[in-house]
């Protein structure tokens, strides 16, 4: 195959069918946003182990092109699911996702973190934490959602094995608690609880 015509496929958009939570979904992604040809284990993990309510509000913090939030505005029908990422690619993606899959609740949004989240309060927040984010980050994220939570509202976080023990300790420093909800060969999920 030629350069060009290489470089012509490589520009075309990525696309692929998942069944996520019994949700047939369809999804375009495109190179350089996190995992493009399919959605990872981590965030199947995730999505499998969180409990979603039929009026939930929830959040996707750290959105990519949507594959955890829109399976959360899916089994959500009666709440609004935002969904947010700092990349602009991928909250172009998960808009055209939304939209895509005919879905009237949700929304991304460009955010750096909450930073575009505004007063909104949330049933659930929910995120696929990168390795890289950093601890400054990380921290942010955890006053933040907790301050983002409905009372009683629940943040489920799915990380690296690596980010297990600091993820417990900041859950039980910010949320005065912490449930492991599996920790698998290479993810742990993990939640807490806003009292």
């Amino acid at each position: 195959m030629e350069t060009r015509e290489y470089l012509k496929q490589l520009r075309q958009d990525i696309v692929f069918n998942e069944t996520l939570c019994a949700h047939p979904l369809t999804f375009h992604t495109t190179w350089g946003v996190f995992s493009p040809r399919e959605v990872d284990e981590g965030s199947r993990l995730l999505l499998d182990l969180m409990t979603i309510h039929p009026a939930d509000d929830c959040l996707d913090l750290g959105c990519g092109y949507g594959p955890i939030g829109i399976t959360m505005a899916k089994r959500a029908p009666q709440g609004h699911s935002l969904l947010v990422d700092k990349d602009y690619v991928a909250v172009d993606y998960a808009n055209k996702n939304i939209q895509r899959n005919g879905i009237v609740n949700a929304e991304a949004r460009l955010s750096n973190g909450f930073s575009a989240v505004g007063e909104r309060r949330f049933d659930v927040i929910a995120s696929n934490i990168p390795a890289k984010v950093g601890n400054e980050m990380l921290t942010l994220f955890m006053h933040d959602a907790l301050a983002h939570l409905k009372p009683g509202g629940r943040i489920y976080v799915v990380t690296i094995n690596g980010l297990r023990q600091y993820i417990k300790r900041n859950f039980n420093e910010v949320f005065g608690n912490y449930d492991k909800l599996k920790q698998g060969k290479s993810y742990t999920v993990a939640m807490a609880v806003k009292r």
